[in-house]
């Protein structure tokens, strides 16, 4: 009897200290060995800057020529003014614009530059005086007797970040110099949105975030035409030639590229980065078959026929594997001798002056012909060397529209000065800044928001270290763009704009986040069941048992003290 309750204690002590074992070491050890491992994100930050909240500071210096004030109004200058705008876009986004213009008179090396022949020359002038900080303008007002800008012009606006404002007859009927500034206010304001930016360029630039209103469909278009922000791009320029025994083609496109696109693409560096190749295709033929015209004794290409060009050509054009750039594609297309003249109509039936199109977000095609080449004693197949300066005009153009440089449209009364060389104005330069670094901070703000919420609403997605890293650093960026945006340092907060992208968009991408993004509960069961249901179902049976006999031994010593 002694030995029969021996090993009952026995047993019991035994199934107590299995289920000890298992309770305070096993299950701590598989929870800890199994659990998903998540960084710290900073999600309070993250949550702050889903509600975007953006001001854009310009700063903006106005120049009084000599004729233009007054010497009891010259007393009162220099002085400073700020102008600010408030722009509630949707719920989670606003806009404020700071203008805080300075006032003062020029100096006597810049009336000098004043004094010049032409406006063109002036603006020479005056920027080797002194270059502006990109992002700001300096606006010279110019009394009505200057001749530097022609007949009914009122404002002229140079290469640089310089305008010229003549201040006219209606402008000086007041006496005192609140008066006159308030008179000057309306084409200030009118030159800031033209070499600044406008609210309908920045809402554009908001297009993927933010519902645009009907008033803004021009930009929206524009928006649509251009290529999304990005890093970097990978242009293409190709030579189709589809009939090689007809014509033997020469383009000297390295010459044509360093001599009209790389002046381009090096004042663009602050954007993204560019990268140029080329090539030739033999045999390569448009998709649509064009119609003879007898009026024009010329085939044609009609506006509605355009669309199906590319996708045939597309397919031979090939594509960077390597890259995730885009890819910005321009094609020069000669026409074989039995489809010669070829030309491009538009929607009116006119033949395009270009005698090109370009595709949004896809590239420009140009027709060349050269049938003039094709004499009566011509010998086959004919030399020709293609005219690189018609043919990049033409491509810079399309260029231009592609990558966002917008050239807004002027209220009447302004000169705009041509881009020079570089095929782009510095203010050109700086709208297209304004706008790609909202664009950068919108998505930025978008990916780490839509990345914070997944990673929240599914617990088993695994957030190593450098996820968490690279989120950081995308919200470091952001806070420091949206920082250098209010202090108006527009080069800065394009960089940590970028730099924020880039960020992101690795955090958002990494394989990582997939390895356990698809795991439901079924799986756990199945898994798990197995493997603690032999062990669990003994242990509980003991510790069952082991509760009934002390209830028993409970009741039986209750019955003897009764």
């Amino acid at each position: 009897m002694a030995t029969t309750e021996v090993e009952c204690r026995r047993g019991r002590l035994a199934a107590l200290s299995i289920a000890a074992v298992v309770i305070l070491v096993g299950v701590p050890l598989w929870w800890r060995t199994t659990q998903t491992y998540r960084a710290w994100l900073p999600v309070s930050q993250i949550t702050e800057l889903a509600k975007l909240q953006l001001q854009l500071s310009v700063d903006v210096e106005v120049v009084f020529a000599r004729g233009t004030v007054t010497p009891e109004q010259q007393k009162k200058i220099p002085l400073t003014r700020t102008r600010d705008e408030e722009h509630t876009v949707d719920e989670s986004t606003a806009l404020r614009y700071r203008f805080e213009t300075k006032y003062r008179t020029a100096t006597i090396m810049e009336e000098d530059a004043l004094n010049q022949l032409t406006a063109a020359e002036a603006d020479v002038s005056l920027h080797t005086l002194s270059e502006s900080l990109c992002g700001s303008l300096v606006v010279y007002v110019i009394p009505e007797s200057s001749s530097l800008l022609p007949q009914g012009g009122e404002v002229y606006i140079g290469q640089q970040r310089t305008a010229l404002l003549r201040i006219g007859a209606q402008m000086r009927v007041g006496r005192t110099l609140e008066q006159l500034l308030a008179h000057l206010e309306p084409r200030l304001k009118q030159v800031m949105q033209v070499m600044s930016f406008s609210h309908s360029d920045i809402t554009a630039a908001l297009s993927d975030r933010v519902r645009l209103s009907p008033g803004s469909k021009q930009s929206k278009a524009d928006s649509m035409r251009a290529f999304k922000s990005s890093p970097g791009y990978e242009i293409t320029f190709s030579l189709l030639n589809p009939d090689p025994k007809s014509h033997r083609l020469h383009w000297d496109i390295e010459g044509a590229v360093k001599t009209y696109v790389q002046p381009l693409l090096t004042k663009l560096a602050p954007v993204a980065n560019f990268s140029i190749d080329s090539q030739i295709l033999y045999y390569a033929v448009l998709g649509v078959n064009p119609r003879f015209d007898s009026s024009y004794n010329a085939y044609t290409l009609n506006a509605e026929s355009l669309a199906h060009v590319i996708n045939p050509v597309e397919a031979r054009l090939g594509s960077n594997a390597a890259s995730s750039n885009p890819m910005l594609n321009f094609l020069l297309y000669v026409p074989d001798v039995q489809r010669s003249p070829l030309y491009i109509h538009d929607h009116k039936k006119q033949a395009v002056p270009s005698n090109a199109f370009h595709s949004p977000r896809w590239g420009g095609i140009m027709v060349y012909n050269v049938n003039d080449y094709y004499g009566p004693d011509a010998e086959f197949p004919v030399d020709i060397n293609i005219n690189m300066a018609k043919v990049m005009g033409v491509f810079l153009a399309q260029l231009r529209l592609l990558l966002g440089v917008q050239t807004s449209s002027h209220p009447p009364g302004f000169v705009m000065a041509p881009c020079g060389n570089t095929g782009i104005a510095d203010w050109e330069l700086d709208r297209l800044m304004w706008s790609r670094s909202v664009e950068n901070i919108a998505t930025a703000t978008t990916t780490i928001t839509s990345l914070a919420q997944l990673l929240d609403q599914i617990g088993n997605i695994v957030i190593n270290d450098n996820i968490a890293e690279q989120v950081s650093s995308a919200v470091t960026s952001l806070q420091l763009a949206v920082a250098e945006l209010e202090a108006g340092n527009l080069g800065f907060a394009l960089q940590y704009s970028k730099e924020a992208i880039l960020a992101s968009e690795r955090a958002f991408f990494d394989p990582s986040l997939l390895h356990l993004l698809y795991f439901p509960d079924d799986q756990k069961f199945a898994i798990y069941i197995p493997l603690f249901l032999p062990m669990c179902v003994p242990i509980l049976l003991s510790l069952l048992k082991i509760v009934s006999e002390v209830r028993q031994k409970r009741r039986e010593k209750q019955a003897k003290k009764d």
